[in-house]
């Protein structure tokens, strides 16, 4: 039996047509049909792809006098589950959703600290009848309400997303036209995308502009108003950030791209964990340090330093990780 009859055999086996096999190849589909008719064989590149998709031994696919199909190891071990164009749909719709969720979730995390700063700052006011202890506890109670409803958000979002968490956590493919459909939709965002983006780093790096106005009044109760219009602008930034990060991100995960191709699975996993730790982290010492000398209009600062911190501390994270990765590669 000779290549071209095996590969149409097992393209016949796996239930895929001429143009599905060529899109799964990066290939046209008359380089497809060439190759079933013998008038062309593949590149060895091909050969080993081909080998891999069908999971098959690449001696079966190039030696004649092999006719009965030897499957790899990899094959027999490892179901690998299939994307359909409805489930990929459906995927991307509900990811559109929890973009909002998310990025709405992270802006009262931001925002949290807000009443707090508030009722802080009315002690200080002559006029306000407003002890310290009914400040600090209504303060935090407001504190906590707004915290418990944004871990509420993603807790949610987290048992909605359930049923495509193999997407994050296991090997799958695409089936035909999907490939196709994401990247058309991926097209039609890009635009969107940047402006969100655009947006978003604007009211960041313009955020410390009322703070900087409040201190040069030299009213504390004003300088923490304007404090809370830092906050609120980085708080949009951030969420604006994250509103477009989180579409894109889904896209990427379907097509394989950027950080969610399959050779950095293994690093998005280790940054997940050092994310989690490192905030975990900063709550703590936010907690502990607040309860400890209970100046929580001072403690807030804990929150700026650590966004400050956590985008050069991930960017050494990757510098380690690739290097690491690099050296287990060529052992």
């Amino acid at each position: 039996m000779i290549l071209a009859d095996k590969i149409s055999n097992l393209r016949k086996k796996n239930g895929w047509s001429q143009e599905e096999l060529a899109e799964k190849m990066q290939v046209s589909r008359q380089a497809v049909s060439k190759w079933e008719g013998a008038q062309t064989v593949p590149d060895l590149e091909k050969i080993l792809a081909l080998g891999k998709l069908f999971g098959v031994t690449t001696d079966y696919l190039l030696k004649d006098e092999i006719e009965s199909e030897e499957f790899t190891d990899d094959a027999d071990r490892v179901p690998v589950k299939r994307v359909s164009l409805a489930l990929a749909n459906e995927f991307l719709e509900w990811r559109k959703q929890a973009a909002k969720r998310i990025a709405m979730a992270s802006f009262l995390c931001i925002v949290a600290v807000i009443p707090l700063l508030l009722f802080a700052a009315a002690t200080e006011m002559p006029e306000q009848p407003v002890s310290e202890n009914l400040a600090a506890g209504v303060g935090l109670v407001c504190l906590l309400i707004i915290v418990a409803a944004a871990v509420t958000i993603f807790v949610s979002c987290g048992f909605k997303n359930a049923p495509f968490a193999f997407i994050d956590k296991e090997p799958f493919e695409t089936e035909y036209g999907v490939d196709g459909m994401v990247k058309e939709k991926q097209n039609a965002y890009r635009a969107a995308y940047a402006k969100y983006n655009i947006i978003a780093a604007c009211l960041c790096i313009l955020s410390p502009i009322p703070l900087f106005v409040g201190m040069f009044t030299g009213e504390a109760y004003f300088m923490v108003v304007m404090l809370t219009v830092t906050l609120l602008l980085a708080g949009i930034g951030s969420s604006l950030f994250i509103l477009a990060g989180v579409r894109r991100a889904s896209m990427q995960k379907l097509l394989k791209e950027g950080e969610y191709a399959q050779r950095d699975q293994r690093k998005i996993r280790i940054k997940k964990t050092i994310s989690t730790v490192y905030w975990l982290t900063a709550t703590a010492i936010y907690l502990c340090w607040s309860f400890l000398t209970d100046d929580w209009e001072i403690t807030w600062i804990v929150w700026p330093i650590a966004g400050i911190l956590f985008a050069a501390t991930m960017r050494i994270c990757s510098l380690f990780i690739d290097r690491k990765l690099c050296r287990d590669t060529e052992s």
